[in-house]
C-alpha cells in the first residue's frame, strides 16, 4: 500500500479555469444534497448556450478487500426504489482526503477498520449534468470495530468471495460506483 496521497488538483468544489468564456453562472436552487444552476458558455464559433448543471459533494466509493471477500452493503434506494448490493460509500468531509475519507466510511458503514487505504482513480461523474468527484480507494487489512450509521443509513453488511465480487455486482439493479470501484481495483491487481 502507498501512504495518503494527493488527491486533486483542485480542491473539492472548486473547478479549473473554463477553457470556454463564461458569460454568467447561476446557481438557481439549492438543496441540502446538491446546487442546481446553468452556466452561459461562449462556444468557440461564437455563439452562446447555456449549460445546465448540478453540484454535488465530492464522494468516496470503497473496495475493501479481507483478501478472500470483498466487503458490501445491502441498501434501499428510494430514488430508484429498490435495494441494491454495493460498495460502501460516502460523502468526503471538509480537510479530508479521499483515502482518509474512504477508511471513514468502511467503519462507519461496515464496522471494519482498515490497516491501509490507497487511492485507485479519482473520475469527474457523469460531465454531462454533474460537477461531482468520486475517489475509488482499495481498502485491505480489515480489523472489526464499532459501527456509526448515519440517521438515514439502514445497511446490512455483507462480504462475497473475491471470484464472485463482479458477478454479484453486475446483478442487477448495480450502479457505476460499484462496477467501476471494483473493475479498478481488478485491473490493479488487487482482486
Amino acid at each position: 500500500m502507498t501512504p495518503d496521497l494527493p488527491d486533486s488538483d483542485h480542491p473539492a468544489g472548486e473547478l479549473p479555469d473554463p477553457e470556454w468564456p463564461v458569460r454568467e453562472s447561476v446557481a438557481e436552487y439549492e438543496t441540502p444534497w446538491f446546487t442546481g444552476g446553468r452556466d452561459r458558455v461562449e462556444q468557440p464559433d461564437g455563439s452562446e448556450k447555456d449549460y445546465y448543471w448540478a453540484a454535488l459533494p465530492d464522494a468516496v466509493v470503497v473496495v475493501a478487500s479481507t483478501g478472500e471477500e470483498v466487503v458490501f452493503v445491502e441498501q434501499y434506494r428510494p430514488t430508484i426504489r429498490q435495494t441494491q448490493t454495493e460498495l460502501p460509500a460516502g460523502i468526503v468531509e471538509d480537510g479530508e482526503s479521499y483515502t482518509t475519507a474512504g477508511a471513514r466510511e468502511l467503519r462507519e458503514e461496515t464496522g471494519f477498520d482498515p490497516a491501509g487505504t490507497v487511492l485507485l482513480q479519482e473520475v469527474w461523474c457523469s460531465t454531462g449534468l454533474l460537477r461531482h468527484r468520486r475517489g475509488y480507494v482499495f481498502a485491505e487489512g480489515l480489523t472489526p470495530c464499532e459501527r456509526e450509521l448515519d440517521s438515514n443509513e439502514f445497511l446490512e453488511v455483507t462480504s462475497v468471495p473475491i471470484e464472485d465480487a463482479l458477478a454479484v455486482a453486475r446483478d442487477p439493479p448495480t450502479n457505476d460506483a460499484t462496477l467501476e470501484g471494483l473493475l479498478l481495483a481488478k485491473e490493479d491487481g488487487l482482486l
